[in-house]
């Protein structure tokens, strides 16, 4: 094994960039550290065919900021990181792929900790295992806490009810209308959720036995990926990849609520105030989609499901808060959120200092 691993200069306000190497496997992987202010940075995998290396280190830095965010925001005791390897997940996997791959993340020793995202699975993170002790998501082991996906499922659909309230001033999802845009392990799960609380679903991916299984089997109306923005909704959750939200996306948007589990969901800051100018409720999504890593953070903490379920009940009074403070100030959301954020980290660096 022939593993490379290059430190590359990372923006300011980042600590750590990462480009990975390993020819045999075809490993070419980017991990990237944002902030150990709050603790040992954590975050997932993802394996995606990227159009270039450079849109792979974009991706990897847009991620790893927003696990800063998510994990202040949960209460976790964890900073931000994240990696991601490219490559077609349905094609590149191999053993030596993974492993190779772990032995990067064991370079960082323990400052940062991945797990599952996009494209990976418990198994592929099992091999990464074999090469690292900060591998978590397993489905093995006395604090394994496994797939994290119907975690981050939880909390997006306990956060959406939230929203309902505020918006349509009842948390019944019966015969409301909601777009569930992409149908991935947590989509999926959002989907039979949504579903079993008497929503109307539609549906669009790229997976046509995904759309085809929903229909079936949640009388799912199928929508054209290329027709999200025109459809009739009340409810958009985004649940594919990010910067689904453009300008002109928001200005298309049927919706009156947005609430899903896709990361960097907005494609610019500006974004926010398009969406709040319409009268849209916009759940940020690194505090919605946080169930995922909240599962996590049990595994790396070795604490057990008390954990794990107080902090996941947690996400809900987020929002609420969020909301009320937005409706105090007329600021977004996005930016109450973000400045929430701020004086966790600047509260943590004072802490630091004093103690130094």
């Amino acid at each position: 094994m022939q593993l490379k691993i290059t430190q590359e200069t990372p923006p300011a306000g980042f600590e750590r960039l990462l480009f990975v190497e390993e020819p045999d496997s075809g490993l070419q992987a980017f991990i990237c550290v944002h902030s150990t202010v709050l603790g040992p940075a954590a975050g997932g995998c993802r394996m995606w065919k990227y159009g270039s290396l450079d849109q792979a280190r974009t991706d990897v830095l847009r991620l790893a900021s927003g696990m800063t965010s998510k994990n202040a925001m949960a209460g976790l005791g964890l900073g931000g990181g994240k990696s991601v390897i490219v490559g077609d997940a349905k094609t590149d996997k191999s053993e030596a792929l993974f492993r190779a791959f772990g032995q990067a993340v064991e370079s960082l020793k323990g400052t940062y900790y991945t797990a599952e995202d996009v494209g990976i699975s418990p198994e592929d993170m099992a091999m990464v295992a074999a090469e690292t002790d900060y591998a978590v998501g397993l489905e093995c082991g006395q604090h394994g806490s496994g797939d994290p996906s119907p975690f981050t499922a939880e909390g997006v659909f306990q956060c959406l009810k939230v929203g309902a309230e505020n918006v349509f001033a009842t948390s019944d999802f019966t015969g409301r209308r909601v777009l569930v845009q992409g149908l991935g392990h947590v989509g999926m799960s959002l989907a039979e959720k949504l579903h079993e609380a008497g929503a109307q679903l539609i549906v669009a991916d790229i997976n046509e036995a995904a759309l085809k299984r929903a229909a079936k089997d949640l009388g799912a109306e199928v929508c054209a990926v290329d027709a999200v923005f025109d459809a009739q909704m009340d409810i958009f959750a985004p649940c594919a990849l990010g910067g689904v939200l453009t300008e002109e996306s928001a200005a298309r948007l049927k919706a009156k609520l947005v609430c899903g589990a896709a990361n960097n969901q907005l494609a610019t800051p500006g974004v926010a105030e398009t969406l709040r100018a319409r009268d849209i409720r916009y759940l940020p999504d690194y505090v919605v989609n946080a169930g995922g890593i909240i599962s996590v953070a049990s595994e790396i903490h070795k604490t057990g499901e008390d954990y794990r379920d107080d902090r996941l009940n947690l996400l809900a009074g987020r929002i609420r808060e969020i909301l009320d403070l937005s409706d105090q100030s007329g600021k977004t959301t996005t930016r109450v959120a973000d400045e929430l954020v701020a004086k966790i980290i600047a509260d943590a660096r004072s802490l630091q200092k004093g103690a130094a």
